[in-house]
């Protein structure tokens, strides 16, 4: 397992621990072992569920618990996941979302679940380098989150979950479409000029998107009706609203300018780069506790680097920093896709 740094250091490397282990014998002889827990290896099983996908079960799960009870165990568990102890932590909501988390995981840590995940395909006109990041999420502490682009479109998907939030869900989606200019960094510093900035362009989002809505519902009109001669000038006009387009685009924006998160908003992190490179209108995933009422509200994407960039949640008032995770994952010197798919195919057909 690959856990995050601890909270709010995103820029310090992935931590690595062991969970099972499998031993392969002769004649095809095999013995797994869960490594869960402070007792040391124990027995354990591992079976294919489906395609790139796999579940590992402890046959001992006496060897999870601890001589002091649960208090010794979540204090453990705090210090690992966290690096504090509780004492430290004095918001009495940060204290409630942990004790959350711990007995949720703590229900599940006899029994896992593994599935492949497959990094999104890297093109010469992304703004970055697509991969997996390391981003802070205020009480909830660090998660990992996948930059994906999708043509005017980038998306952040969860690949850790929290109480609000599950893994799987878009977290963030910037609009590549509508880069923000930001103000001089003393107006800046004013979270309602930043805010004024930010609403403007979502309307003006919410009308193209009406307006995109209308056209398709005239050209569906217009598809069900005879076939009409074209108005003489209409093919030049689109050429020039499509050249048009084009040069907005290829507007470059400058290398680098001034950036200073505005007085009120709320960061985990306090070392966030002083400069960026541009800023995008996006949207982020707000949820309350067991992913209700969830809704998409509008925020600032910052690119700062090629290995890191932010978010700033406008109607939380806090920004998410999030850092490139580099490690090549080849700690536990695991074997290639194929021999590890065999190997399991070899302990499933021992076990049946």
């Amino acid at each position: 397992m690959y856990l995050p740094p601890h909270d709010p250091h995103v820029d310090d490397p992935m931590r690595f621990k062991p969970l099972f282990r499998i031993h392969l014998m002769e004649r095809k002889c095999a013995t797994v072992e869960c490594m869960y827990g402070h007792k040391g290896p124990h027995n354990g099983h591992i079976q294919i569920v489906k395609k790139d996908e796999f579940s590992t079960k402890c046959n001992q799960t006496d060897h999870h618990r601890m001589s002091g009870g649960r208090q010794e165990e979540f204090r453990t568990w705090l210090r690992e996941e966290w690096g504090r102890t509780l004492e430290d932590i004095f918001h009495e909501h940060m204290q409630e979302l942990i004790l959350m988390k711990f007995i949720y995981t703590s229900q599940y840590d006899n029994c896992l679940t593994y599935r492949r995940i497959y990094l999104p395909p890297s093109s010469p006109t992304d703004l970055i380098k697509p991969g997996l990041f390391k981003g802070t999420y205020g009480s909830h502490g660090l998660g990992i989150v996948m930059l994906s682009f999708h043509g005017k479109k980038a998306k952040g998907t969860k690949i850790t979950g929290d109480p609000n939030i599950p893994a799987g869900q878009q977290t963030v989606e910037i609009d590549l479409a509508h880069p923000l200019q930001l103000p001089d960094i003393e107006n800046l510093r004013d979270f309602s000029e930043l805010s004024r900035i930010v609403l403007e362009v979502q309307e003006q989002v919410r009308r193209e998107e009406q307006q995109q809505q209308q056209e398709e519902e005239d050209l569906c009109q217009a598809a069900s009706q005879p076939a009409a001669k074209p108005l003489g000038g209409e093919g030049a006009e689109g050429e020039e609203t499509a050249a048009g387009a084009e040069g907005t685009s290829q507007n470059k924006a400058p290398a680098s300018q001034p950036f200073v998160l505005p007085m009120g908003v709320i960061s985990r992190n306090e070392d966030y780069p002083r400069t960026c490179r541009v800023c995008f209108y996006g949207t982020g995933l707000i949820a309350g506790h067991g992913f209700t009422s969830p809704e998409r509200t509008p925020g600032v994407f910052v690119l700062f680097d090629d290995d890191r960039f932010g978010f700033i949640w406008l109607e939380l008032k806090s920004f998410s920093l999030y850092s490139r995770i580099k490690v090549s994952f080849q700690n536990a010197k695991a074997p290639s896709r194929e021999a590890f798919d065999e190997m399991l195919k070899n302990i499933q057909s021992l076990a049946t």
